[in-house]
């Protein structure tokens, strides 16, 4: 199976993206052909500082390359070195219905709050249906708020096929694990817009005062309390294994504790699961010409790929 997914460079990963998402792009690279690329035109309708897009991009790749990503197993590469890509999105464009983009739901979400939409979102799904299509993506790894981007690339992509002979192969969206929601420091939602979030690569310090910070309830020290749906021992489980994660339900249910006692145990537990990561990290920061010849080799892998689709796709509407 091919799989393809692209990382938005709009600020640094947070633990909710990599256990919401980035862990499983990770895990799919082992048995499949996966793409993965850094999403730089996409975040063009947010970042509008050429400094700062470019550093996020290559933070993203650093980022990706530290916690697993094998350049021998996936292929990683930054969007924008894909010109195919966008070429082929204008020929999705010229088949595109205005109406099926204005059902879409991120360009429905700003014009309903009264912000001013502009036509890089309005037309954000043609771009990332090209992104899907060039490569002949089978599956499609989303969050569920992303499935009708998915929908939208299938139904451009079969009204090409009617109109002008087999052409694109029709992808699959895999929903990425619901299960793996994450509370932020405040128990709600882990997102940048609600500001509370934790980095993967923050400072150790800084990331052990923020957790230290984490909302709690008022119930006394002495009583026992549910494990289950508490946002502490959440978080807490989400880096440690079987038998540590039964032995923080005990404690739970035993009572007698008090939450910076739990605190210290995430703080700790978050530090050694991403230590390897951050060495990682480290050494590929200190080489950024490796990194870069990554990107590169990516690239030309993924060109070698969307070319053959743009080409099928321009001899069947007439162009060549």
């Amino acid at each position: 199976m091919r799989v393809l997914s692209g990382i938005q460079p709009t600020g640094r990963p947070h633990w909710g993206n990599y256990f919401g998402a980035i862990r499983q792009y990770i895990d799919l690279q082992h048995g499949n052909e996966a793409y993965y690329f850094v999403a730089d035109l996409h975040a063009l309708t947010t970042v509008r500082d050429a400094a700062r897009l470019r550093q996020n991009t290559f933070d993203a790749a650093l980022d990706l390359l530290a916690l697993g990503l094998d350049p021998e197993k996936a292929v990683l590469f930054r969007q924008s070195d894909v010109p195919e890509v966008s070429e082929l999105c204008w020929l999705l464009m010229t088949g595109t219905p205005m109406g099926l983009l204005e059902r879409c739901h991120a360009y429905k979400d700003k014009k309903e709050k009264g912000l001013t939409a502009d036509a890089g979102l309005f037309t954000y799904p043609v771009l990332m249906s090209a992104d899907i299509l060039a490569y002949d993506a089978d599956i499609v790894p989303v969050g569920a708020d992303q499935v009708q981007h998915i929908e939208v690339c299938r139904d451009l992509a079969g009204s090409f096929n009617h109109q002008f002979g087999e052409t694109f192969v029709l992808p699959k969206a895999k929903t990425l694990d619901a299960s793996a929601k994450v509370p932020g420091t405040d128990g709600e939602k882990m997102s940048k817009s609600y500001d509370n979030t934790i980095e993967l690569f923050e400072d150790p310090k800084a990331a052990r005062k923020k957790i230290m910070r984490i909302t709690t309830d008022a119930r006394p020290m002495e009583e026992p309390k549910e494990p289950d749906g508490d946002h502490l021992y959440q978080l807490y489980s989400l880096f440690v294994g079987d038998a540590e994660r039964e032995a923080m339900a005990a404690l739970y249910r035993r009572g007698g504790f008090g939450y910076g006692e739990i605190k210290k145990a995430l703080a700790d537990a978050a530090e050694s699961f991403f230590a390897d990561a951050r060495t990682r990290r480290a050494a590929l920061v200190a080489d950024p010409a490796r990194v870069e010849q990554i990107l590169a080799d990516g690239a030309v892998r993924a060109r070698k790929k969307a070319a053959a689709t743009l080409a099928r796709a321009q001899k069947n509407c007439g162009l060549r």
